[in-house]
């Protein structure tokens, strides 16, 4: 049997995928080459694929394949049609980075809500040496005990953060993008109210046509004007542009972002008019990305093929 492995490098180089010669043959790729992608997949009986588009287009050719296997949650970039019309399986990978997301979610919070990259500045220009007093009052942050933390899209990851955002004694509040979700142990709420009551407004939401654009200028107008926006889900869930005004504007008081609508950051982006690092930070889709939770993405990926070769259903998506 032949693995090929189509994007290493969104694994990192410390990741060990010698594991996967317990298979067969494996033949590694760091990156896409969209002009070579086709062809390196022909003779391949399992892919091992992040982000490349698995449809006609790359698959025709790959008359032997069985299995794609993703190394991620989404399956957006899969044509369930073309799959399903040539009995090609696909499997995907869960719950490997809940905690890491859940902990950057925090870390992205308390770096604009008590304004550290004001006071590392402080300390590290000199400026504390030449004070008069111990401490500094200059800019001004809160405690998240008795703050509302509003919650949008309370699954796995969400319901992980609803846990530590009680710990620190705020009130959980959530809204279902989807209108499916009933969690008894928080209040439900619509999005207008959630914005309007919130203190932190943290997103762990699915990329759909709902929740596409679902904070813009109105939803932004909503929030508290020392409100703290957090997006961990996709960012297209966020009107960037709008975004910037309001972080510009002051109308929010900050913002941190894991996610952008195209990664990598384009140029152009209206959020690099944001310099000011006390209301927003932006960090290169890393939520995800711990040590352990890169090595249990590897590793669920060979407990798929492992338990595909032995006739078993795990992670499979239909």
């Amino acid at each position: 049997m032949k693995i090929v492995i189509m994007e290493a490098n969104t694994l990192g180089n410390d990741v060990d995928l010698s594991m996967f010669q317990e298979f067969g043959d494996v033949v590694i790729y760091g990156e896409s080459n969209p002009l070579e992608n086709a062809e390196r997949i022909e003779d391949a009986d399992v892919i091992i694929v992040n982000k490349i588009p698995m449809n006609e287009d790359i698959l025709k050719g790959a008359t032997k394949l069985k299995l794609i296997c993703l190394t991620a949650t989404g399956t957006n970039n899969i044509d369930f049609a073309y799959i399903k019309k040539h009995g090609i399986s696909v499997a995907n990978v869960k719950g490997y980075s809940t905690q890491s997301v859940v902990q950057h979610t925090f870390a992205l919070l308390f770096y604009v809500y008590e304004k550290l990259a004001y006071y590392d500045h402080y300390v590290k220009s000199g400026e504390y040496t030449r004070s008069d007093i111990f401490s500094n009052f200059d800019v001004k942050f809160h405690e998240l005990y008795g703050k509302t933390f509003g919650i949008i899209g309370l699954g796995e990851i969400g319901q992980g953060v609803a846990r530590i955002a009680e710990l620190f004694g705020c009130k959980v509040v959530y809204y279902s993008t989807s209108g499916k979700n009933q969690n008894f142990e928080y209040e439900r709420v619509d999005l207008p109210t959630l914005l309007k009551i919130s203190d932190v407004v943290s997103i762990h939401a699915p990329l759909t046509e709902a929740t596409t654009d679902l904070i813009g200028e109105a939803e932004l107008e909503m929030m508290k004007p020392d409100a703290i926006l957090l997006n961990l889900g996709r960012g297209a869930i966020v009107n960037q542009e709008a975004l910037a005004n309001a972080l510009l504007a002051e109308k929010i008081g900050g913002a941190g972002l894991d996610v952008l609508t195209v990664e990598p950051m384009l140029a152009d982006n209206p959020l690099r008019k944001v310099q000011d690092s006390t209301r927003l930070i932006i960090t290169p889709h890393i939520a995800w990305a711990t040590v352990e939770a890169r090595n249990r993405c590897a590793k669920e990926v060979y407990l798929n093929i492992k338990s595909y070769l032995a006739g078993e259903i795990r992670n499979i998506v239909e």
